[in-house]
């Protein structure tokens, strides 16, 4: 058995090609898996929960983020505007950021 990327079913079969779930109809492979993979800019894989840092300085709105400056328990969302990345970080609050901007802590 195999469980859903997508809705965490434990029914998923193998077809010889890929692998289906029964109870909500989506398709994946091995390869598809690595690809969904979020990565920083060092190529670390991203969890939720991670700590990460600021690789460049960032201007948002009239505040700057500057490089080295942590984010903290980071969670992996679906694409908003290429971020696809959510964090706390201190003294700005909830930010969007790209994986590409920061390296796991």
């Amino acid at each position: 058995m195999f469980t859903c990327p997508k809705c965490q079913c434990e029914y998923g079969y193998d077809d010889g090609m890929a692998y289906h779930c029964p109870e909500c109809g989506h398709m994946w492979t091995d390869l598809s898996l690595e690809e969904a993979k979020v990565r920083d800019s060092v190529g670390n894989e991203l969890q939720d929960g991670d700590d990460v840092v600021l690789i460049m300085d960032l201007k948002m709105g009239s505040t700057t983020l500057k490089r080295g400056m942590k984010a903290k328990q980071i969670r992996l969302i679906e694409e908003v505007d290429g971020h696809d990345l959510e964090a706390r970080m201190d003294g700005v609050g909830r930010v969007y950021l790209k994986s590409e901007v920061v390296k796991k802590a």
